[in-house]
C-alpha cells in the first residue's frame, strides 16, 4: 500500500522527534530514587558541636518519656483517629500492650489501631535511639545573626573542626551541610568568606575529605546570577582543593516571590536551577519569610495558609521530573512548657498538668502541619528544636503505616500486571506509577517506619527494594522468568 510519506521523511521526523525526547529526559530524569531525610534541622552556628545530634537525640527521647510516656499517651496527645476508645485504666492498657507485645500479628487484625499507636511508639523511641537527627544545617544566617567579622570567621572555623571530628568519629547525621548568609548586595562578601573558611578548614582537618551527603544551603534567592555566582565559587573551590569536579552541592531557598515568579513574570525556579549547573539537590520552602514579603501579618504566618499551598504548588509544578528533592518548612512554635524546675526542686502537681497540655497541644499543631506536607506531597520539613523531633516521626511513621495495606495490594497487583505485559511483549507506559507506589515504600523503609521485610509483602524481594527501581525490577523479572 501506498503512503503519504516516503522512508527519508520518515526517518527524518523520528530522528528529530527523537533528538527532543531524549533532551527532555535529560532534563527531567525523574524521581532517583535515593534517600531523601523526613527533615532538615537547623540550629545557630554558635551553639554546633560534633555531638550535637546525639544530645539532641537525649533530650527529644526526655521530652517524649515526661509527656508520652506510653503508646496511649502518644495516641492520644496527638489526637490520632480513634484514640479515644484506647484505654485509660493503667491495668487495662498493660493487658492491651502485653496482647500486642505476645500476638503482634493477630492484633494488627483485631485492633488496628492500637498495633498502629504501639508500632509507632516503639518504632519512634527507637529512632531516638538510634539516628535521632537525619539532616543537620549549621546556620549562619537567622539563627546566627548579624555578628562581627572576626566573631563570625571565628565560628566559621570552629564549627568547620567541629564537623570534621564527628566525621572522623562518625558521630553526624547522615546528611549535614551549612547555611550561609544570603548574596544581597550587602551581605555577599561576607557569605563567601564564611563558606571559604568554613570548607577550608574542613577539608584541612579531614585530608581532602568531605562528609557524606553535605551541601551548602543559599537563602532569600531572588535571581540567578546569585545561585550562579555560588556554582563559580564552588567549581574554583574545588579546583584549589583537588576535590573532583561538581562535588560541592547547594539547596536553594524559596522564601521571596521572585524565587517564584521572576521579573519577566515566568516560573522562576527553572533557571535558578538551571544557573546552578547541576549542582542543585533540593529547594527548601522558608514558610515566614515568605509571608512576611507577602505583608502577611505576623499572626497569621502559617504553615497552611493558602499563599503556602500556592508556593508550594508552584514548586511541585516547577521543579516535578527534575530530581530535585522538595522540602517543606518550620512550625515556629515551640514545645516547650511554661513552668520550669528551679534547683532541683520538682514542678507541682497544677505546673506539671500546665506543661503537659501546652507540650501537646503544639505537638498537634505540628503534628497538623507534618500531615498537611505529606498529604500534598512534601516529604521532608524543618525542626528547630528536639522536642519537635518526637512528633516528626510519630506523625511520618503513622502516615506511612495507615496507607501500608492498601498500598502494599497495589504495588503487588500493579507489579503482577506490569510483569505480565512484559512477558508477553507489550508495552508497559505506566512506569511513573509502578516507580511512585515503590517510592513510598522506600521512603517509608529509609525513615524506619517500616521494615525492608514487611515491605516485602508486596510480594518483592529485599534485593529488588534495594535496587530502588521499578524498570530494574521489571527487567529483573523478565531476564529471569521461564
Amino acid at each position: 500500500m501506498n503512503t503519504s510519506l516516503s522512508p527519508d521523511q520518515y526517518d527524518d521526523i523520528l530522528a528529530r522527534l527523537g533528538e527532543a525526547n531524549r533532551a527532555f529526559n535529560a532534563a527531567f530524569p525523574g524521581d532517583a530514587g535515593d534517600r531523601q531525610p523526613v527533615h532538615t534541622v537547623y540550629g545557630g552556628a554558635h551553639l554546633f558541636k560534633a555531638d550535637t545530634a546525639i544530645k539532641m537525640g537525649r533530650v527529644a527521647l526526655r521530652s517524649m518519656q515526661t509527656y508520652a510516656p506510653t503508646f496511649v499517651d502518644l495516641a492520644r496527645a496527638l489526637d490520632w483517629e480513634g484514640c479515644e476508645g484506647l484505654p485509660r485504666e493503667k491495668e487495662q492498657m498493660v493487658n492491651l500492650q502485653t496482647r500486642l507485645m505476645m500476638r503482634p500479628m493477630a492484633m494488627r487484625q483485631e485492633d488496628p489501631l492500637a498495633w498502629r499507636a504501639h508500632q509507632v511508639y516503639h518504632r519512634v523511641v527507637d529512632k531516638l535511639k538510634r539516628e535521632p537527627v537525619e539532616d543537620f544545617r549549621i546556620d549562619f544566617e537567622d539563627g546566627f545573626g548579624n555578628r562581627p567579622d572576626d566573631e563570625e570567621d571565628a565560628e566559621a572555623m570552629r564549627t568547620a573542626e567541629e564537623v570534621a571530628g564527628g566525621f572522623l568519629e562518625d558521630t553526624l547525621p547522615p546528611f549535614i551541610g551549612i547555611r550561609i548568609k544570603p548574596l544581597t548586595e550587602d551581605l555577599k562578601g561576607r557569605a563567601l568568606r564564611t563558606l571559604d573558611l568554613f570548607l577550608t578548614t574542613l577539608l584541612n582537618w579531614t585530608d581532602g575529605r568531605l562528609p557524606a551527603h553535605f551541601v551548602v544551603t543559599l537563602p532569600k534567592v531572588t535571581h540567578p546570577a546569585q545561585v550562579r555566582a555560588l556554582a563559580e565559587t564552588f567549581a574554583w573551590m574545588e579546583a584549589a582543593r583537588g576535590l573532583p569536579p561538581e562535588t560541592l552541592k547547594m539547596e536553594l531557598m524559596v522564601e521571596t516571590p521572585q524565587s517564584l515568579v521572576s521579573s519577566e513574570g515566568s516560573a522562576a525556579l527553572p533557571r535558578l536551577v538551571a544557573a546552578a549547573r547541576g549542582r542543585c539537590v533540593a529547594a527548601h520552602f522558608g514558610v515566614y519569610d515568605y509571608t512576611a514579603l507577602l505583608n502577611i501579618t505576623a499572626a497569621h504566618q502559617s504553615m497552611i495558609h493558602p499563599a503556602c499551598d500556592f508556593a508550594r504548588q508552584m514548586m511541585q509544578v516547577s521543579l516535578s521530573g527534575t530530581g530535585i528533592r522538595l522540602s517543606d518548612g518550620a512550625t515556629n512554635v515551640m514545645p516547650v512548657g511554661p513552668h520550669r524546675e528551679v534547683r532541683g526542686a520538682a514542678l507541682s502537681d497544677v505546673q506539671a498538668r500546665e506543661n503537659r497540655e501546652a507540650v501537646h497541644h503544639v505537638w498537634r499543631l505540628n503534628a497538623a502541619h507534618i500531615r498537611h506536607s505529606l498529604v500534598n506531597g512534601f516529604y521532608q520539613g524543618w525542626d528547630l528544636h528536639p522536642a519537635q523531633l518526637p512528633v516528626r516521626y510519630a506523625t511520618v511513621y503513622a502516615f506511612f503505616l495507615e496507607g501500608f495495606e492498601e498500598a502494599a495490594l497495589r504495588l503487588k497487583n500493579f507489579m503482577d500486571k506490569a510483569a505480565q505485559a512484559t512477558l508477553v511483549g507489550d508495552i508497559f507506559d505506566d512506569a511513573a506509577t509502578g516507580q511512585a507506589l515503590l517510592n513510598y515504600f522506600l521512603r517509608a523503609i529509609n525513615c524506619g517506619a517500616v521494615t525492608e521485610e514487611e515491605a516485602c509483602t508486596t510480594g518483592l524481594t529485599i534485593d529488588e527494594l534495594r535496587s530502588r527501581s521499578f524498570y530494574r525490577i521489571l527487567e529483573g523479572r523478565r531476564r529471569t522468568s521461564p
